[in-house]
């Protein structure tokens, strides 16, 4: 489980499609677990500044590519403080960055999400947005609204973000829940009309 509270931002050294290799301060030992711009990865090598992950097929149709910076968050540990919020680093799908504009000292940034998980987005509820804890400050029928400060852009990088970008999302798993039960509810109510 992670918060989304990114500690640091790393490089993708290299990725021949299985193996990732990420240059980070980060430690990590073999079969821990670490988020990777939001993609909850098990340690296979960890030494000199570089971490490396295995990613099979069920990863790769879920998230964006692999490449440039990326932030990265060790798996929460118990007694850590619980800021963000519950992030479970498993990515729903990919969002496409549709708008970046200065609001304030920060951004407002729009993303469109896959239609299967708009529902899931609620206003003023969290999402994870490349690994990155983050409240949805407004909803429209394509996606949602952000609101980054000054510190989030500072210290990961969705700085970088500009219209067009894919992005991995992770909707909040209450959210999911809630709605796995209401249309598991609603298909009971046909089931039963018929």
């Amino acid at each position: 489980m992670f918060t989304g509270l990114v500690r640091e931002v790393g490089e993708v050294a290299s990725f021949d499609g299985s193996r990732l290799i990420v240059e980070a301060a980060a430690s990590a030992d073999l079969g821990d677990s670490v988020s990777v711009d939001g993609v909850c990865l098990t340690v296979v090598e960890s030494g000199a500044g570089r971490l490396a992950f295995d990613v099979v097929p069920e990863t790769l149709s879920r998230v964006k590519p692999f490449a440039g910076r990326v932030n990265v968050e060790p798996a929460l540990r118990a007694g850590d403080p619980l800021g963000g919020h519950q992030v479970q680093g498993h990515v729903d799908g990919v969002g496409l960055v549709t708008s970046v504009e200065p609001e304030g000292l920060g951004r407002r940034v729009k993303i469109e999400l896959p239609p299967e998980f708009r529902r899931c987005a609620v206003e003023k509820g969290s999402v994870t947005v490349d690994g990155v804890s983050l409240t949805v400050a407004a909803l429209d029928g394509a996606g949602i609204e952000v609101a980054l400060i000054p510190h989030t852009l500072a210290a990961t990088t969705l700085n970088e973000l500009q219209p067009g970008a894919p992005v991995n999302i992770e909707v909040d798993v209450l959210a999911k829940y809630a709605e796995r039960l209401v249309s598991r509810s609603s298909d009971a109510l046909g089931a039963s009309a018929d």
